[in-house]
């Protein structure tokens, strides 16, 4: 079994500080599921990858301009900017390019 996408579970988990509802949230997965992927009795496949891997390029980007222990709160709050959409349910769905394009003006923002 290929260990790679299951190491991404455990890889957002540790830089994002998600929980496993997070990461099942965003791959539209059960909660044991996302438990066999860290303990790496299981890899996720088909859309259950994808998600993961555009949950772990949204993490990666989003610990450079916030604070690493408000990631989770910010994926989990409604954004105005995301016409109140939650970003993990964006992912969820498959809309990353939503919620990328609100990361790239965050990006793009200078610090105060």
């Amino acid at each position: 079994m290929s260990v790679g996408f299951a190491s991404e579970a455990a890889h957002v988990r540790e830089i994002g500080h998600l929980s496993t509802a997070d990461i099942a949230r965003a791959t539209n997965s059960d909660e044991s599921t996302v438990r066999a992927w860290l303990n790496e009795t299981r890899s996720p496949t088909g859309d259950r990858a994808e998600r993961l891997a555009e949950l772990s390029s949204i993490v990666e980007r989003l610990v450079l301009v916030i604070k690493a222990d408000y990631v989770p709160v910010w994926l989990r709050k409604p954004n105005v900017a995301l016409d109140d959409d939650k970003p993990l349910d964006l992912i969820a769905a498959g809309s990353y390019r939503e919620v990328s394009r609100l990361i790239a003006a965050l990006e793009s923002t200078p610090a105060s």
